[in-house]
């Protein structure tokens, strides 16, 4: 079924939950930029798939995005994330975990750099989006 035949078949009141979870996770992926704790990307693809159930103008809005759409676009076509994606989101894990080891109890402190560990091995196990310009040219 196509995206607008799949649009068309929810009732107004599902399409509307699906927009306020999209909202929902764009704004915590909008947090995560500046909050080293959240990551970004898997929370803007969450909230594009969410979007994309629940109107095409909001869809088509994050893929124009200019700092979302390519995230998003990359996703969809290779399942890749750039990176420069991988890079900070590794950094920011890296001081989170530095940081809940600080702040909590002995017991517990290894959780988050455990869980950070395994999205860190997802995450780089995922290719990179190709590059999209002419190639390079040798002088």
């Amino acid at each position: 079924m196509n995206q607008p035949a799949a649009l068309a078949s929810r009732s107004r009141w599902q399409r509307w939950i699906w927009l306020v979870c999209g909202a929902i996770f764009l704004a915590i992926g909008v947090i995560g930029i500046v909050l080293p704790v959240l990551p970004t990307t898997p929370f803007v693809l969450l909230a594009a798939y969410c979007i994309s159930r629940g109107s095409a103008r909001y869809e088509q809005w994050l893929l124009r995005h200019h700092r979302f759409g390519p995230m998003v676009r990359d996703w969809r076509a290779n399942r890749a994330v750039p990176l420069r994606a991988k890079q900070f989101a590794s950094v920011m894990m890296i001081l989170s975990s530095v940081l809940a080891w600080w702040m909590l109890p002995a017991n517990v402190r290894w959780i988050p750099a455990v869980c950070c560990a395994a999205v860190a091995a997802w995450l780089w196990s995922l290719p990179m989006p190709r590059w999209r310009g002419a190639p390079p040219v040798d002088d």
